[in-house]
């Protein structure tokens, strides 16, 4: 690189190398940041992503290798000296203080101050009030972090590193759950950071984000650096055979869809406020995907189903047959299992094993006189761990240890070891890499294809066309178009999750 080359760089990373008990996390990788770009990282879970962003952010130490901030060698930092440096990351999982009010978090640690020891309270939602229309953020300031959603807490954590004057800002998977206007708002701001001189580092698995904002991209795989290249000097294809060190084959697997007797039937599904009227009817065999914007009230039916959200009114059935459902409790006595949105909060116990987290909704027939038959659950993990392909040292490795793919897989074998019959997805390929998706979209289709009923939520557009079979349209609690497999198209969908319930333009294209 030569010095006019180096005089723009404002991060220089070279030969970083970090060792973990039994791994090596990162092998010599270099990283080069300029100043103002927009720079995406990508690899799949477990390619060193996270490792690297903690050590420029100085929550870890490399065990080998130089960074350099702006000319100075800066290679054993802390957390507060990088943010004293500007560097400044918002990290995939909030880390704000959910019973603090939005201001509080904004300032935490650096409040205002009167008389020396007092918060200025007043200006501290003046002064809070000013970053947040930076962002274009239009919650109060005196809100509670635990009220806020998923995109307002990205915002606030964005006014934060802002007011605190960053010079490097590291995202890492910004938009999960987020609909596509705030996608969109979300590019704004970084493309009004780069403007200002504020250099982006933005993570995510969702490649179709990374050609939209990037202007560089930096690959990972295995700990090693693999290819660094202008974004429009690469391909989607190529992407993905850096990352995952092989050709894939397209993106959702072709499946043989015979769909059998009905399976699933909900009849005037209502919660006041939640949901309206809510109808239909899914096979077995069958994959019926729910679209909508976020807030249409899709996971509130699933929710509904599985007895975690009590009804109003509407009854629901199985094989036929109506059932009362009280709890999730009745969901799974009759058959029905539920793969949340949030693994990690309700999916999984992080702290337990892959066997426990197995086990969990099969307790009572791995039991006598409530002792747990420890050799059959142990015969089961391992039957489940083989058959779904975990990635695991063993079936007592903690779950919080793995990765996001082979989480996902073990919440996936806990339902299988009931035998649900109906099996309800919210986000099954949320926050997860492309190599890994395409795993999840070959067991959902084996699920299907084994006789089982698959209702399928997800907020990926070319996920819900690619995987489902029929797909039933949200806005604001009800069901605004049922649409075939053959006729739905990206368009048609946004235009009836925006409740346009006009004839829909004719469209010809669709994007999978």
């Amino acid at each position: 690189m030569s010095e006019s080359d180096a005089r723009g760089l404002l991060l220089d990373a070279r030969g970083i190398t970090k060792r973990f008990p039994g791994v090596l996390a990162l092998d010599h990788v270099d990283l080069q940041l300029e100043r103002g770009e927009v720079h995406a990282l990508v690899g799949e879970n477990g390619a060193g992503k996270s490792t690297l962003i903690k050590i420029i952010g100085g929550v870890l130490r490399s065990d080998e290798g130089t960074i350099a901030f702006e000319g100075r060698n800066v290679s054993h930092l802390d957390p507060h000296g990088a943010q004293k440096l500007g560097v400044s990351i918002i990290h995939q999982e909030s880390e704000l203080a959910s019973t603090l009010s939005v201001a509080e978090n904004l300032f935490l640690g650096r409040q205002p101050r009167r008389l020396r020891c007092l918060v200025d309270r007043r200006r501290l939602h003046r002064e809070a009030r000013t970053w947040l229309e930076q962002v274009g953020a239009d919650f109060s300031t005196k809100t509670l972090v635990r009220d806020l959603a998923i995109s307002e807490r990205r915002l606030l954590e964005l006014a934060r590193a802002v007011s605190m004057h960053a010079k490097l800002v590291i995202m890492d998977e910004p938009t999960t759950v987020f609909t596509d206007r705030e996608v969109q708002h979300m590019f704004g701001l970084v493309r009004d950071l780069r403007s200002r001189g504020v250099t982006t580092l933005y993570i995510s698995h969702r490649l179709e984000e990374i050609f939209s904002i990037a202007d560089r991209v930096t690959v990972l795989r295995d700990g090693q650096h693999i290819a660094t290249c202008p974004i429009d000097q690469a391909s989607e294809e190529q992407l993905v055979s850096w990352m995952v060190g092989r050709q894939l084959e397209r993106v959702f697997p072709k499946r043989s869809s015979l769909p059998g007797e009905e399976a699933l039937s909900v009849s005037g599904l209502t919660r006041r406020g939640v949901i309206d009227d809510v109808s239909f009817s899914a096979r077995k065999g069958e994959i019926v995907g729910l679209a909508g914007l976020v807030g249409a009230g899709r996971t509130e039916v699933a929710d509904a189903i599985f007895g975690a959200l009590k009804l109003d009114r509407g009854e629901i059935r199985i094989d036929g047959d109506p059932i009362r459902i009280d709890s999730p409790a009745d969901a799974i006595r009759h058959g029905i299992g539920y793969i949340t949105a949030d693994r990690k909060l309700d999916g999984l116990l992080l702290s337990k094993s892959i066997k426990e987290n197995i086990s969990l909704a099969s307790l009572p027939e791995l039991s006598r006189f409530s002792f747990i038959k420890w050799g059959a659950e142990k015969a089961e993990a391992h039957r489940y761990r083989k058959l779904l392909q975990i990635k695991t040292p063993g079936i007592h490795q903690l779950a919080m240890n793995l990765s996001g793919g082979n989480q996902q897989k073990v919440v996936f074998a806990r339902w299988l070891l009931v035998h649900a019959k109906v099996l309800i997805l919210d986000e099954p390929t949320v926050g997860i890499d492309v190599g890994a998706k395409q795993e999840i979209y070959r067991l959902i289709n084996d699920i299907a294809e084994d006789g089982r009923c698959v209702i399928m939520i997800s907020s990926e557009l070319p996920e819900i066309l690619g995987m489902c079979d029929r797909i039933l349209v949200m806005h604001q609690g009800r069901i605004t178009r049922e649409l075939s497999r053959d006729e739905a198209t990206q368009e048609e969908i946004l235009y009836y999750s925006a409740g346009l319930r006009e004839t829909a333009p004719t469209t010809t294209t669709r994007e999978t």
